[in-house]
């Protein structure tokens, strides 16, 4: 098993750290600034050699302290990365497997225990946990992913629409608030970045910054994934044939028309002040014309896309690197650089084009691996490069580490404080990595994995079987898998035993046991109740079965996503349900709940009707059906029908009429809409 430092061992190194870094009164404990961007992946960082662009101000911190080459995350997914962070604790343990569900505020988290030692904790930028920060004096936080141009806000509960660029607004917030803040206390502030997040709308200054420039492909732009499995082949994150025409590479919709392409995603674009709109229009013009006279296809459409793709991309991560030399400004000015923790990272890697895709999610090296830059002049020295494996569940007790706050014994991340000050060489020699958010977006399969200094085994499973073995020294582009190879069949014995050593040490449910959970959930009908169905649910969202359950919209336990478990997709089709009680029963109430989500074709019912009978042969209609907004996250809107019964009925009949096919201007025009039902629930 991996070196597990005893909490005796930490305690000394807490000791030794903080006299090291002269931290002996209270008001000398070192302040914490905790920069997180989204998506920012190493490959976009010139202190880490990239060959796209530069970040001077980022790079600073590097030069002034330690760059880890080797860091990298649990579970390469923005909310249960952060969900991490906050607790020290894996995905499975914390209870965040996946972005659909909403993080137990109630829980220890390292603000908390900062909060209970004297320090001021302020959080200004992404959230994305769903549930109200908590453990924070001031938390100024993006509703959800957030937008690019003029967002909303929500300050202490209160949501308010900002004018403005996402990037600037959250680095003035931040120097707001650090003005403002009690001078006599430490503090530890998380600020985190939106940018360079999906659909990478760039300031309208840095915009044309690189319309000049023609970015080298990857080496693996055009891989086949010959050796790889059903997960490599199977993706949906493919530059060439997953980005929307309009919403990601801003093409308009036809050489000199005016406006970009809506693909039903615009919303972004609707946020603009007009005056925004036609700068942002105009800065593509000349590009989208060239786009449309030459009308690429195949490879180089595919192209074509990757340069529109690196220059927003890089565009965006220019406005971040310029927050970054502000907040450093702000900090040497203030006369607080010495004496405080500056961070720098990001919650997971991002494909820049390798394997031909964007996005994270796989445990392969581009989202596994995360920049991880620390400033700290008391301790670190500068320039320094570590390159042991460093995880994001090693921050909180790090950070309690350097604050002197003891370590509790459940979180299972290790301060790395001994390591960087040179007392401590042991350290861990794998790390631990699990994917759970399939089915769901970018179809990424669900998988877990180990990585060592030189090898990596990855386990595809849930609806596969499959695994992956890579030799990072002979192989650093994970092109070839040598699970099958019989030359490496004691390093694969190897590296499934200390999976398995790692599962236990972290106490992760089996796999076996998460299949179990998804058949048991899956079924989700009430004991005792017949749900008929006149029209079949679509077999790629059908869970068998209406939901009559006990309200719960997402069915969610620590062994299974929960996601999907309860949604019924009909495509094209009206939801016509039948529910037999059984008996005779009065009904006081019955709902259903309803997934609105247009850029996924899912559109809510036109009309959502309730007949009740006693014989099953007369129905009578129930009249003023209520419609509310029960649910909301990004673009996804949750609605809940109802109406108030109040009689003896056996029978229900529930309708809820699609609306057809999909209007003209939306991307998938002329087909079937998707009508999304989860719960019908009778009281």
């Amino acid at each position: 098993m991996s070196p597990k430092l005893s909490k005796k061992y930490l305690i000394a190194g807490i000791s030794a750290g903080l006299a090291l870094a002269g931290c002996n009164s209270k008001n000398e404990k070192p302040n914490i600034v905790f920069i997180m961007s989204d998506d920012h992946t190493k490959q976009a960082i010139s202190a880490y050699g990239s060959q796209l662009n530069k970040t001077p101000n980022i790079d600073r911190i590097a030069n002034e302290g330690i760059t880890f080459t080797s860091s990298s995350v649990t579970n390469a997914i923005s909310a249960p990365s952060r969900a991490v962070l906050l607790t020290g604790k894996h995905s499975h343990m914390n209870g965040h497997i996946n972005n659909s569900v909403s993080f137990d505020g109630s829980q220890q988290t390292f603000p908390k225990l900062l909060q209970q030692n004297g320090y001021q904790t302020a959080l200004v930028g992404k959230w994305h946990l769903k549930s109200e920060p908590t453990g924070f004096d001031y938390w100024n936080i993006l509703p959800g992913q957030g937008h690019y141009y003029n967002p909303d806000f929500i300050e202490m509960g209160e949501k308010k629409r900002e004018d403005g660029y996402v990037t600037d607004i959250i680095t003035e917030k931040t120097i707001n608030w650090l003005e403002k803040r009690d001078k006599e206390k430490p503090f530890c502030l998380l600020l985190h970045h939106k940018a360079p997040h999906r659909n990478w709308m760039p300031h309208l200054d840095k915009i044309s910054m690189y319309d000049t420039v023609e970015f080298p492909l990857p080496e693996t732009f055009f891989d086949d994934y010959k050796t790889r499995g059903t997960a490599a082949r199977t993706q949906e994150m493919e530059i060439a044939n997953v980005m929307y025409d309009g919403y990601d590479l801003k093409i308009s919709e036809g050489e000199g028309q005016p406006d970009i392409f809506k693909d039903g995603l615009d919303h972004s674009y609707r946020r603009m002040t007009k005056e925004q709109y036609q700068h942002f229009i105009n800065s593509y013009k000349e590009s989208n014309d060239a786009f449309h006279r030459t009308d690429p296809k195949g490879e180089e459409l595919a192209k074509w896309k990757y340069q529109r793709y690196m220059h927003d991309y890089l565009a965006t991560v220019a406005s971040v690197d310029e927050s970054v030399g502000q907040v450093l400004d702000y900090l040497e000015k203030e006369g607080l650089a010495e004496n405080t923790i500056i961070v720098y990272t990001s919650d997971q890697g991002f494909y820049l084009g390798e394997h031909g895709w964007f996005d994270k999610r796989f445990m392969y090296k581009e989202s596994f691996e995360m920049p991880l830059l620390i400033k700290y002049p008391k301790l670190f020295k500068r320039g320094e490069v570590c390159d042991k494996l460093i995880q994001n569940l090693d921050f909180a007790p790090t950070f309690l580490d350097l604050a002197g706050v003891a370590i509790p014994d459940d979180m299972q991340g290790e301060s790395f404080v001994n390591l960087l000050s040179e007392k401590q060489q042991e350290w861990r020699d794998a790390a631990y990595y699990h994917y759970y958010e399939y089915p769901g977006i970018h179809s990424v399969k669900r998988h877990e994995g180990v990585q060592t200094e030189r090898y990596k085994l990855i386990h595809f499973y849930y609806d596969v079987d499959e695994w992956e073995l890579y030799d990072l020294k002979e192989d650093p582009q994970e092109l070839l898998n040598l699970f099958h190879k019989e030359e490496y069949l004691d390093i694969k014995n190897r590296l499934i035993q200390k999976l398995s050593e790692l599962k236990k040490e972290y106490k992760v449910p089996s796999t076996e046991m998460e299949l179990s959970y998804r058949a048991k959930d899956t079924m989700h009908i009430a004991r005792g109740i017949k749900v008929s169905l006149k029209n079949a649910p679509s077999d790629k969202y059908s869970t068998k079965g209406v939901a009559l359950t006990d309200g719960k919209m997402h069915f969610f336990n620590k062994y299974w996503m929960g996601d999907w478990s309860g949604w019924e997709g009909f495509e094209g089709d009206d939801l016509v349900a039948i529910i037999d009680l059984g008996k005779q029963m009065e009904v006081k109430e019955i709902a259903s709940r309803y997934l609105d989500n247009n850029s996924s074709w899912i559109y809510l019912p036109s009309e959502v009707k309730y007949e009740v009978s006693k014989d099953g042969k007369e129905y009578i209609p129930v009249e003023e059906v209520a419609k509310e907004n029960v649910d909301s996250y990004i673009d996804q809107l949750i609605f809940q029908y109802k109406v108030k019964v109040n009689r003896e009925v056996r029978y229900i009949k529930v309708t809820a009429i699609n609306k057809g096919i999909l209007p003209d201007g939306h991307q998938g025009s002329g087909n079937p809409a998707w009508l999304f039902c989860d719960e019908i629930i009778v009281k």
